[in-house]
């Protein structure tokens, strides 16, 4: 196998690259799905073999308490109990913390706080939730009761759960200071002066709220000791195994050959599942100590308590416009809540991801924005889909709203007016980025003509008579390919022609097995169900950057692409030596090589044959067709896109309808639109569920009021119109070869906006100029209620 950092091959240049044909572009079934609908996907619960011992954690039941003694006598005496552990075992291990990602650094360039988080408690607990103890048993209703033997004697402590109450004075400390950063970005006295010579400033405060991420899979692990070579594997419901082993390793102080990380099927993931969990570390830990197999699964219930939180930001917006309605400046001023400890990336969610994007689509010449970080009792939180992008998109596409009321210009009007126009690109925002390509104004108008805005007063006065109120939302939203910057994938054939193609990138569910083999079949002019695919692997799959940020295609994919066309310039050489003539005069189409200007040819089946037998080779060329190749992001692009959503309101029960939802998308070049479209609607669905049903509570002392599908609220089928996706290919980004934008957080991004937008717009007659997520019925019908008694 030849590996190599690639280089953009010669014929890149070319505007068809052969991806017009053999599936490229074509709305192909996913070929994973096979399995899925069968049942004959592998989870993690799947795992039932001999001698697997079961881990089960004991829980805090308190937001903020001292640890004083755990009595585990009664639970290591109970039948088919192995081993218990608590807090004391792992810090007479000598471990303090789990590790973090790369982070950000203070406005002032020093550290960010420190917050070392334990694989069990070690003398306080600061979530109802936390990790206590761990039972290893022989089944895992054993080690369920046994924990139930467990006494602690906890000291409880004041807590706190609001992040702006946490930062004021006197508040309970969870930390030495319940901040635990400030960060900043953009010019801010730029800024302030733009917006203190501005004809209207228009301020506006909102919460993006808590959130809870519910994948079908709950996270879990089974870890396994090689007994020969001492070996540990972990196989998990995680999202980025070389991610996992790198922290790992780094916690234990192993070298990377003595931790395997895997994943088979994993049923959703969001983000919640790429983060280093304390669970992770201590199952791991007890394999290591007691040498027997051992899995964990987390039960729904204790999903809710212990998987990151996600969101959860409080914002003041200022937004400065002229007199004719252009914007002149946007400032920012956030509060964070990052809950009792920093997670895995959760210092870099609400800061660099957001302001990748902070500004959207259109031109604002001044921009400023400042994190302030706090800790709170709360379940960490962590990113989710779009991490940071849906916040900033969020935060403007509301102020924009305002700002249209506020200057009598129509909402629509005032996003064309402020749009980056196509001849402005490529366009260096103010805090620096370079938007590449794009046509905002074309996409905008799309999208209001799919979704009929012209027609949406007649539509308004019908729904009048039916004692309701009719509203629509536009939001434009601009996306950015984010995540680990360079991936690789491998591609290896058989003699029979198949071929297996290895990559570092994962799939959580987003088809990757089908859009990575339509890339490479599309240069070999092979079916695509002809290659198999692996993933998520240390050992058996290049080393790469998992899940994240919607970067799989332009890295990933990229990288698929160029291993393809190594091994097809590898086979213009073979078949130059099989037609006695020189590779220069050879021409490849997908499925043949051809000596130019003759009828000459050989198969690429014919040259993947001949690649095993080393008489038919070409001096010194090696056996087989085998290639890797890596390859690394150039710069970021931008996917952006409009949505626009038509909401009906029930008066009388404040329940919002969503009777129509449109959405124009640019991806650049799409490889399965039937895919792109799915990802996009599960993202609007997602965001959908924020502005209207899904919200995280807690009570003054810590507890989680919404700990279960019982209060905790998620779309359904029954609340969801069909949700229509259109897709924009004019601008191909030139950011990689491939021409391709990320689409799986778009979704995501544009809807909660789009949503909230909509229902304010049919509450304006009300005197209603702003409600928070979600927008559920009662808060709709005691702000129509408090409207009523309000002069318009």
């Amino acid at each position: 196998m030849a590996t190599r950092h690639a280089a953009l091959p010669a014929n890149s240049e070319d505007p068809d690259n052969g991806l017009a044909r053999f599936g490229i572009g074509q709305p192909m079934p996913r070929l994973e799905d096979r399995r899925f609908i069968t049942g004959t996907g592998r989870y993690v619960d799947d795992a039932d073999e001999p001698n697997l011992l079961h881990a089960a954690f004991l829980r805090s039941v308190h937001a903020h308490a001292e640890i004083g003694l755990i009595d585990t006598a009664a639970a290591r005496a109970a039948p088919g109990v192995v081993a218990v552990f608590s807090g004391a075992d792992w810090q007479n291990a000598g471990f303090s913390g789990l590790p973090l990602r790369p982070s950000i650094k203070q406005a002032d360039g020093s550290a960010i706080a420190s917050t070392p988080r334990p694989g069990l408690a070690v003398g306080r607990v600061r979530h109802v939730g936390e990790c206590v103890a761990m039972v290893v048993a022989e089944t895992a209703r054993q080690a369920q009761d046994a924990l139930e033997l467990l006494r602690v004697d906890y000291t409880p402590l004041g807590c706190v759960v609001e992040a702006r109450q946490a930062l004021e004075p006197g508040a309970p400390g969870i930390w030495a200071d319940n901040l635990g950063f400030i960060w900043r970005v953009g010019n801010a006295e730029k800024t302030r002066q733009a917006l203190a010579a501005a004809a209207h400033v228009v301020t506006l405060d909102l919460v993006n709220n808590r959130l809870v991420p519910n994948s079908m899979e709950t996270r879990g692990a089974v870890v396994r000791r090689d007994g020969k070579t001492g070996q540990l594997t972990l196989s998990g419901s995680i999202q980025n195994p070389f991610g996992f082993q790198g922290l790992l390793c780094e916690l234990f102080g192993w070298p990377k050959e003595k931790l395997r990380c895997r994943a088979d099927d994993v049923g959703g993931g969001f983000g919640c599942k790429n983060q280093l969990q304390p669970e992770h570390a201590m199952v791991l830990f007890a394999c290591d100590r007691l040498h027997r197999n051992i899995k964990w699964i987390n039960d729904r219930s204790e999903s809710f308590v212990s998987d990151a939180h996600a969101r959860d930001l409080v914002s003041t917006v200022r937004l400065g416009l002229d007199g004719s309605g252009r914007f002149v400046a946007l400032a920012v001023d956030t509060v964070a809540n990052l809950g009792a400890y920093l997670s895995t990336n959760g210092a870099l969610i609400p800061t660099l991801p957001t302001a990748a994007v902070l500004g959207g689509a259109y031109a604002i010449p001044a921009i400023s924005m400042e994190v302030r970080a706090a800790f709170t009792n709360t379940v960490p939180v962590d990113a989710y889909r779009g991490a940071g992008r849906p916040e900033a998109i969020y935060l403007l596409e509301r102020t924009i709203d305002v700002a249209a009321r506020v200057t009598g210009i129509s909402p629509i009007k005032l996003r064309q007016k402020n749009l980056i126009k196509r001849h402005q690109l490529p366009y260096q925002t103010a805090l620096g980025r370079d938007i590449d390509v794009g046509d905002f104004d074309t996409v905008l108008r799309r999208a209001t003509e799919l979704a009929d805005v012209g027609g949406f007063a007649k539509r308004a006065r019908q729904a009048a008579k039916r004692n309701a109120r009719r509203g629509i939302g536009v939001a434009y939203y601009l996306e950015a390919t984010l995540g680990p910057p360079s991936d690789a994938a491998r591609i290896a054939f058989a003699p029979d022609g198949s071929a297996v193609l290895s990559v570092g990138t994962q799939s959580n569910g987003q088809g990757h097995e089908t859009t990575f083999a339509q890339i490479a079949a599309a240069e070999f002019g092979m079916a695509p169900d002809r290659i198999a695919f692996r993933q998520a692997d240390t050992d058996a799959t290049p080393e790469g950057g998992g899940h994240g940020g919607s970067r799989s295609l332009q890295i990933g994919g990229t990288a698929v692409l160029l291993a393809s066309r190594m091994i097809v310039e590898k086979g213009k050489r073979i078949a130059a030596h099989l037609l006695e003539a020189d590779a220069r005069d050879v021409d490849y189409r997908p499925g043949e090589y051809r000596v130019a200007g003759t009828d000459r040819k050989v198969s690429f089946l014919d040259v993947v044959r001949a690649s095993f037998d080393v008489a038919r080779l070409p001096p010194g060329e090696n056996l087989q067709l085998d290639e890797t190749a890596r390859y690394e992001r150039e710069d970021f692009n931008y996917p952006n896109g409009c949505h626009v959503c038509e909401v009906e309101i029930d008066l009388a029960t404040g329940v919002a309808r969503i009777a129509n939802y449109t959405v124009v998308d640019d991806f650049g070049r799409i490889i399965n639109p039937l895919i792109v479209r799915g990802q996009v609607i599960g993202g609007v669905v997602q965001g959908i569920g924020q502005a209207l049903f899904e919200d995280t509570c807690y009570d003054a002392g810590g507890q989680l009021k919404t700990a279960s599908f019982m209060d905790y609220c998620l779309p359904r089928a029954d609340n969801l119109p069909p949700i229509n996706v259109t897709l924009y290919e004019d601008a191909p980004t030139r950011t990689n070869p491939l021409g391709a934008k990320g689409c799986g957080e778009a979704g995501a991004t544009g809807s909660p906006p789009a949503v909230v937008n909509a229902v304010v717009h049919a509450l304006r007659e009300f005197n209603i100029n702003h409600l928070d997520m979600p927008l559920t019925p009662l808060k709709i019908w005691q702000a129509l209620q408090a409207g009523r008694q309000q002069p318009v």
